[in-house]
């Protein structure tokens, strides 16, 4: 493959976004990869297997290669959705196929709703959906928890609760509100804090994108009315009552669908320490089935 890299200034914000032609198109749409907060270059894996058409890798604002001009300022659902707009009017290849992984499934909902026809296929994997869970409450207030404590205490003690939450494996009841605060130590996080507050995860995303409404009477009117067909995704190896996979369970309801399986876990298109098994290959040859064309 050849990568080009290109900027796009947006209000706010620089967006860095990559294109990665193959040597030979297989005459599909290109595909846009995108995570949130992972940035381009967790993809590269996938990447790498999927040969056969341009693939297009992106940083959202406030990760990596696209800085924000005001690093604290709060970022919501809707921003980030408007710069893939802006991101899919400069490639100008015609409806996109996405895969939306985590917070990326989020905003690229965002996105295909308010705009159907840059989107042909959206595989929204394991996208943490909240407001679409019946323990909603609870779970805006556990991942507002994570923001204040960032903003109090930093990295250390934010990060340790963010991974206390996204293991847990069951629907979360008031209890877990009350519980101790867990050792960052525990988890091989620092205990002091640096000072910095311009993480875009812990310092607004867990705080914007827990509380964001899904559009889905819009969703439904653009896959009524044009070709995007949207298809939500957990991982095979992903723990069923984890925050993320439930969000694509309940996606798929909403939409009267059955979510799709992929191999591996939530970051199944990567190995990683904790999944050596992941498969990047099987996750492309997957998704290469799903947006057949």
């Amino acid at each position: 493959m050849t990568t080009t890299t290109r900027t796009l200034d947006v209000p706010g914000a620089v967006l860095t976004f990559d294109v990665h032609a193959p040597r030979r198109e297989a005459g599909c749409p290109p595909l846009l990869v995108i995570g949130n907060p992972m940035a381009a270059d967790g993809f590269a894996e996938l990447v790498a297997e999927l040969g056969d058409r341009t693939v297009i890798t992106y940083d959202p604002r406030g990760t990596a290669r696209s800085p924000r001009e005001r690093p604290t300022d709060e970022v919501t659902v809707d921003d980030h959705a408007a710069d893939l707009h802006v991101v899919a009017r400069a490639v100008d290849r015609g409806p996109l196929d996405v895969l939306g992984s985590s917070g990326g499934g989020v905003t690229a909902v965002s996105w295909a709703a308010a705009h159907p026809g840059e989107v042909r296929r959206l595989v929204a994997h394991e996208p943490p959906l909240t407001a679409l869970l019946s323990d909603r409450d609870v779970a805006v207030r556990a991942q507002q928890d994570v923001v204040d404590t960032y903003h109090r205490s930093g990295t250390g003690p934010a990060t340790a609760k963010f991974l206390r939450l996204v293991s847990a494996t069951e629907p979360l009841t008031p209890d877990y509100l009350d519980q101790p605060d867990p050792d960052p130590a525990a988890f091989g996080l620092p205990t002091e804090d640096d000072g910095r507050r311009d993480d875009l995860m812990l310092g607004t995303s867990l705080a914007t994108m827990p509380r964001w409404e899904p559009p889905l009477d819009d969703l439904r009117a653009g896959v009524r009315s044009t070709d995007l067909r949207v298809l939500p995704a957990v991982g095979a190896a992903s723990p069923p009552g984890g925050l993320a996979y439930r969000g694509a369970v309940a996606l798929a309801e909403a939409l009267a669908v059955r979510p799709v399986v992929f191999p591996g876990d939530h970051g199944g298109f990567a190995r990683h320490a904790g999944a050596p098994d992941n498969d990047p290959a099987a996750f492309a040859a997957r998704l290469r089935d799903l947006l057949a064309c």
